[in-house]
């Protein structure tokens, strides 16, 4: 399943870095995230709640952050399992300033498998953006 999209910070790009990179910010911003704790550097164990239709569980998983080239680029890699089914994927992150704007870019290309696979690719695929939308909005107000 591939998502590909946008979305504009009214911030410059240093700090759009800082605050996606932050984990205390982003356990806040992630929809259904329980728990994000470090266990590394740039690794992170989550506990996510996510319900897509009537196919609703509790995730486990591990999040990454991989290939960082500060403030432009880095891949958000993740996996979960949990009662639904496993989930796991990369997000690329790109981001460009502009007019004192920040462009962000992302692409992720990700696997779902068990009862949630079932639902659907349109509808998980609308499902997701709608997450991430959520997702950068909440972060948004970190600026």
């Amino acid at each position: 399943m591939k998502i590909e999209g946008s979305y504009t910070f009214n911030a410059p790009k240093d700090r759009v870095w800082q605050v996606l990179l932050d984990p205390k910010v982003m356990a806040q911003c992630m929809p259904g995230c329980e728990a994000l704790n470090e266990v590394g550097p740039d690794q992170y164990e989550a506990t996510m709640k996510v319900g897509v239709a009537a196919v609703k569980g509790t995730y486990k998983g591990k999040v990454a952050i991989k290939d960082k080239q500060p403030p432009s680029h880095y891949v958000l890699s993740g996996s979960g399992s949990g009662g639904p089914g496993f989930m796991q994927g990369d997000v690329a992150i790109d981001l460009e300033e502009s007019n004192g704007k920040t462009i962000l870019k992302y692409s992720t290309d990700a696997q779902v498998g068990g009862l949630i696979a079932s639902i659907g690719q349109r509808m998980l695929g609308g499902v997701a953006k709608m997450m991430v939308d959520q997702f950068f909005k909440k972060m948004e107000t970190f600026m």
